[in-house]
C-alpha cells in the first residue's frame, strides 16, 4: 500500500476518534447541565413550597389556633405597611365600625386608597369567621361585590384590606334628607339592578354558592360613580343545592332585613337573601327605614305600609317626594311590586334571584304579591323575644 494511502487511513482513524471524543464530551456536558438544572428546579420547588408555607399563618387567641390556607392568590400585607397607610390607625382616618371592628381609610405608598377593617378584641366575629371571610371573598369576582385586596396577620392583629368606596354606604344617602335628595330615580334604579345582579352572582354564577344573610342598606357600598357593591362576608359553611334549606340554633343578622323563617325558626335558604333584597328595594324607593317606620294612620312597618298602599292601588305614594321630578312612574311601580313579591311571608312564594332580575328588566305582567312577613312593628317585637339577634354578616357557601 502506498505511503500516501496509509497516511490518509491513519488520518481518517484519527478524525473518527476525535469526533467520537467530541460527541462523548458534549453528551457528558449535556447530561451534567441537565442534572444541575434538575437539582436547581427541585431546590426552587422546595423554596416555593416553603414560601407558601409561610403564607399559612397561625392565629392564636385563647389557646385556639386556626391555620390560614388556600390564600396563594391573595396578597399578604405586612402590619408595618398597614400602620403607615392608616397613620397608625389614627382616629381621624376612621370611617366606620361594624360587627367585625373599626374601618379605617388608608393610603399605600403607590397612592392607592384602601379601606382597612381591623378585628377588634370585643368583636363577636372570631378566628374562624375571619378565615372564612378571607377565603370566601378571595374567590369572588364581580363588579357589584366589593373587592378584597389582601389581608394582614401579625400576632393577635387580624386585618382585611378592601378597595375604598368613595361614597360610603347606601344607608348614608337613603336616610339622610340632604344626601338623599342627591339620589335621583335613575341612580336608585341603577343601584337596585346592581344589587340584584350581585346577589344573582352569589346564588348562581360564582365559583361558590353563597347565601349572604345580612343584606341591608348599610352593607351596600357606593363607588365614585354610585355603582353598588355588596360588602361584609363572615361565617361560612357548605350549602347544598338551590332548593335546600338549612337550620341553625344561632340566629344572626340585622333587624328589619331577616326573613321570618330564619328569625323565628333558624331556617335559611337563598330565599332569605331574596327577602332582604325586597326590604332594601322598598327602602330605596321610599327613602325610609323598614325598622322603626311609623305612620300617623296605622302601626304598620314599611313592608306593611307598602302592602296597604298596593292593595288600595296607591303604590306610587310610597315613593320619596324627592323623586317626583326624576321618576318614571312605571319603573317605580314595578320596583315596588317586585319588592313586595320578595318579602312574601312564605319562602316558597318568593321568586328566585334570576326571576327577580328578569322581572326588573322586563315589562311583562307580574303575579300579585301575597301579604308580607312582619306586617306590623309589633311582629318585630315578638321576634325580639324569641331570638337574640346580632348585627353582623353570616355567609354560607357551597363549592361548585
Amino acid at each position: 500500500m502506498a505511503t500516501s494511502e496509509l497516511a490518509e487511513k491513519d488520518q481518517f482513524r484519527f478524525n473518527k476518534k476525535g469526533v467520537l471524543v467530541v460527541v462523548l464530551s458534549v453528551s457528558s456536558a449535556a447530561l451534567l447541565l441537565s442534572a444541575v438544572a434538575y437539582a436547581s428546579r427541585k431546590k426552587m420547588r422546595r423554596l416555593h413550597k416553603k414560601g407558601q408555607g409561610s403564607r399559612k399563618h397561625t392565629l392564636d387567641k385563647d389557646h385556639t389556633s386556626v391555620q390560614m390556607e388556600n390564600l396563594d392568590e391573595l396578597p399578604f400585607f405586612s402590619l408595618k405597611k398597614i400602620v403607615e397607610a392608616t397613620n397608625n390607625f389614627n382616629i381621624d382616618n376612621k370611617i366606620g365600625e361594624g360587627g367585625f371592628g373599626p374601618v379605617y381609610k388608608g393610603v399605600l405608598e403607590n397612592r392607592r386608597v384602601i379601606a382597612v377593617k381591623r378585628l377588634s378584641e370585643t368583636s363577636q366575629q372570631g378566628l374562624e369567621e375571619f378565615q372564612n371571610e378571607v377565603i370566601c371573598i378571595a374567590k369572588l369576582q364581580h363588579r357589584n361585590l366589593v373587592k378584597l385586596l389582601g389581608y394582614c396577620i401579625h400576632g393577635n392583629e387580624r386585618i382585611l384590606i378592601y378597595e375604598y368606596m368613595d361614597n360610603k354606604s347606601l344607608d348614608s344617602f337613603l336616610f339622610d334628607e340632604t344626601k338623599g335628595s342627591m339620589l335621583d330615580w335613575p341612580q336608585r334604579l341603577h343601584i337596585i339592578h346592581g344589587i340584584a345582579r350581585g346577589i344573582l352572582y352569589l346564588h348562581q354564577d360564582s365559583r361558590l354558592q353563597i347565601i349572604h344573610r345580612d343584606l341591608k342598606a348599610g352593607n351596600i357600598l357606593l363607588d365614585n360613580e354610585m355603582n353598588p357593591k355588596i360588602s361584609d362576608f363572615g361565617l361560612t359553611r357548605k350549602f347544598e343545592g338551590q332548593d335546600a334549606m338549612a337550620k341553625t340554633k344561632k340566629v344572626m343578622g340585622t333587624h328589619g332585613y331577616i326573613s321570618p323563617e330564619y328569625a323565628v325558626h333558624g331556617r335559611f335558604s337563598i330565599k332569605s337573601d331574596v327577602f332582604s333584597f325586597g326590604g332594601v328595594v322598598l327602602e330605596i324607593v321610599s327613602g325610609k327605614k323598614n325598622r322603626g317606620f311609623s305612620h300617623e294612620a296605622h302601626s304598620d312597618n314599611l313592608l306593611g305600609h307598602a302592602w296597604r298602599l298596593y292593595k288600595e292601588d296607591k303604590s306610587i305614594e310610597l315613593m320619596s317626594a324627592s323623586l317626583r321630578n326624576s321618576c318614571v312612574v312605571s319603573e317605580v311601580l314595578r320596583s315596588i311590586h317586585v319588592g313586595l313579591l320578595c318579602v312574601q311571608h312564605h319562602a316558597e312564594d318568593r321568586p328566585t334571584k334570576l326571576s327577580v332580575v328578569l322581572m326588573l328588566i322586563s315589562e311583562g305582567a307580574l303575579p300579585p304579591p301575597k301579604q308580607p312577613a312582619f306586617f306590623t312593628e309589633e311582629s318585630y317585637r315578638e321576634v325580639d323575644i324569641i331570638s337574640s339577634l346580632e348585627e353582623y354578616t353570616i355567609t354560607l357557601l357551597h363549592a361548585r
